[in-house]
């Protein structure tokens, strides 16, 4: 069965396809689960298979056709894909080189179904799966009712009873098809009226001149901050997620002078509705404005950021990909990305803060993406920045000063304001601006006109003007895997999907960027 994706599908579906092959699994969600005692490895597999026939978004596979749009296929039900494992040294693959393997290799996205489980063994007994998932598929609300299905199936086979589990009323096809009656346009038009206040570049006074060389990545574990947070937003009965949102704001208005900081942050959009029980991925970015011009009390900003965060939440349920053609249309940059999750079965059993950092990687989707994760026993806060907006010292700032803004705010709530808020950080100036990347440079007629060729074929066009950026010249955002397979295919590579959502003029973009590659 063919159906387009839910409108909650389409933020990964350029998410996944704005990675690079070596770093999708970055869009993954790897559970690790107990087994309960009793159980055996036929009862395990039954209990999975059980699962993916009720839920066809578990066996799901994901395409684009001809004219470049997206599209789901609901297979047959059938086994689910598991792999069983010893833990014994018996001279068999150690369980924790499968498990890396296949968590860390990304999904084939039109030949596999989005599910991977690994049953690890003791003794011949099965003592602990971990279940892989692609985000397409499940978002964090979906994979809770999955854990709880499956632990309800597992407990009434160890007890020799059937389970009550509820029907599957609705299904992710429903939505897709609820979806197409729906109009979007009033929704659009509260963006609309946001995005014509954003700056161009929210990182403007900051951004060095060329290509970025990398990412650098952070991250801080604080089990200060859980308790801070949490007495923070019962005094003001807000989430704790606005807490770190509101602290994150303020640090990143601080670091890019602007009078306000607009970002992207994340709903569920999972409010009350005939389907807002269906079980796939319906999460959205929105986009948060808040002005902080007049220097407010941090307890001004958080009120702000809540009121701002509702706002923007009622107006959430649109596709992702019309709000990127706004943006594009007005050449507005998306800068930064700010996530909050809660993982309540972690722990990281740290006694004090400290800074963890990975190795640099590829530069690719928005400058910088923060994500804040609630653990049982402390806050993980971890940080990815282009070294074009910020170098490692501006990250170790940024990472400590937020972890200090809120317990500062915690201990003191009266005394903080935005500018102490900038002063605990202690940025460096931002340096004199340069000279614009590309200037002067002669774009390559080949490379232009490939790109121009890929973008008409991919969205039907019978001719690209190479002066207007992506969204101009007539391409749909949504299409923008297609154009990327396509230059592939025509032995070039180097344009991102980031680059192509923004105001970049196409032969700009040709000219800085796409290089011969390997021709398919």
């Amino acid at each position: 069965m063919k159906t387009n994706l839910g409108w909650g599908q389409h933020y990964i579906w350029l998410r996944y396809h704005e990675l690079p092959p070596h770093a999708r699994h970055n869009t993954h969600i790897i559970l690790n689960l107990d087994i309960p005692a009793g159980l055996t490895v036929q009862n395990c597999r039954a209990v999975l298979n059980q699962t993916v026939r009720r839920h066809e978004t578990l066996r799901t596979t994901y395409h684009f056709d001809l004219d470049g749009d997206p599209y789901r296929v609901v297979r047959p039900p059938g086994p689910c894909p598991l792999v069983v494992l010893s833990a014994e040294k018996d001279g068999t693959a150690m369980p924790a080189e499968v498990v890396e393997r296949l968590g860390t290799a990304e999904f084939d996205l039109a030949g596999e179904w989005p599910i991977r489980v690994v049953v690890i063994t003791e003794g011949g007994e099965p003592r602990r799966a971990v279940v892989v998932l692609n985000h397409l598929a499940v978002d964090m609300w979906t994979v809770t009712e999955l854990k709880r299905e499956m632990w309800a199936s597992c407990a009434g086979v160890v007890a020799r009873r059937p389970t009550a589990i509820e029907p599957v009323r609705h299904r992710p096809s429903d939505l897709a098809r609820h979806e197409a009656s729906l109009d979007p346009a009033p929704a659009l038009a509260y963006w609309e009226k946001e995005i014509e206040g954003m700056p161009a570049d929210g990182f403007a006074a900051r951004r060095r001149p060329g290509p970025p060389a990398e990412t650098l990545r952070a991250s801080l574990v604080s089990p200060a901050l859980l308790g801070a947070a949490q007495r923070i937003a019962a005094r003001h009965r807000v989430w704790p997620s606005q807490v770190h949102l509101a602290a994150y704001t303020a640090l990143m208005a601080a670091y890019t002078g602007g009078p306000s900081f607009d970002h992207l942050t994340f709903t569920g959009n999972r409010e009350e509705g005939p389907y807002s029980q269906v079980l796939t991925c319906m999460f959205s970015p929105l986009l948060m404005r808040v002005d902080v011009r007049d220097d407010p009390p941090f307890a001004e900003l958080l009120a702000r950021v809540a009121d701002r965060f509702e706002q923007a939440r009622e107006h959430a349920y649109v596709p992702y990909d019309a709000v990127v053609e706004l943006l594009a249309g007005k050449g507005a940059r998306l800068a930064s990305e700010f996530n909050f999750i809660k993982q309540p079965t972690l722990e990281s059993r740290a006694r004090r803060s400290r800074i963890t950092w990975q190795p640099a990687a590829d530069t690719h989707g928005t400058d910088t993406y923060v994500r804040v994760d609630q653990w049982l026993d402390s806050v993980v806060v971890a940080m990815n920045a282009a070294s074009s907006v910020m170098d490692a010292d501006a990250v170790e700032r940024f990472l400590r000063a937020l972890e200090t803004t809120i317990l500062t705010y915690d201990a003191t709530p009266d005394g903080l304001r935005i500018s102490d808020v900038a002063a605990l950080a202690g940025f460096a100036p931002a340096p004199p601006p340069g000279r614009a990347p590309g200037v002067g440079a002669v774009p390559d007629p080949e490379a232009v006109a490939a790109l121009a060729a890929a973008v008409g074929r991919a969205n039907g066009l019978a001719g690209v003007d190479p002066a207007r950026n992506y969204a101009e010249a007539g391409g749909r955002v949504l299409r923008i895997p297609r154009v990327l397979a396509l230059l592939h295919d025509l032995g070039w590579s180097g344009v991102t999907l980031h680059q192509l959502t923004g105001g970049t003029p196409l032969s700009t973009l040709a000219g800085q960027s796409l290089h011969p590659g390997v021709r398919s």
